[in-house]
């Protein structure tokens, strides 16, 4: 079973009630690692530049059908675990500057639902 480190809605570490870093179990586990993998920008790894989302290059400042959008978050969110059996992107709000939405995973393990929230921000401003 998956576990990783829980963000809060700052998407920084959070305590434990003891004191400690942490840490979450499947299946919301698998969501969050599917939501940081959308966040992730294409080239921004330093050890594998080719995973990443096109934000720079394809989204922000661009006229992208949503369907495509969609897709390629998905696609993202499919590359955080093998254990995703599915993942389903809900965009809430794109603008030039920001991308928010909502992700939505079943753990191949387990069948279950779970979902985290992402926002990702255009730190070039309007592409």
């Amino acid at each position: 079973m998956a576990s990783t480190l829980l963000l809060n809605s700052n998407w920084d570490l959070t305590l434990d009630a003891n004191g400690n870093i942490a840490v979450v179990a499947e299946p919301y586990a698998l969501a969050q690692d599917a939501a940081s993998a959308i966040k992730t920008f294409l080239g921004e790894c330093y050890l594998d530049t080719t995973i990443g989302v096109p934000y720079l290059q394809q989204i922000f400042g661009k006229a992208l059908p949503l369907s495509l959008l969609k897709q390629l978050l998905t696609d993202a969110a499919l590359t955080a675990s093998p254990e995703i059996a599915s993942a389903r992107v809900f965009i809430t709000s794109l603008t030039d500057r920001q991308l928010t939405g909502q992700v939505q995973i079943v753990s191949g393990a387990t069948g279950q639902v779970s979902a985290a929230n992402f926002s990702v921000l255009n730190p070039q401003g309007v592409g």
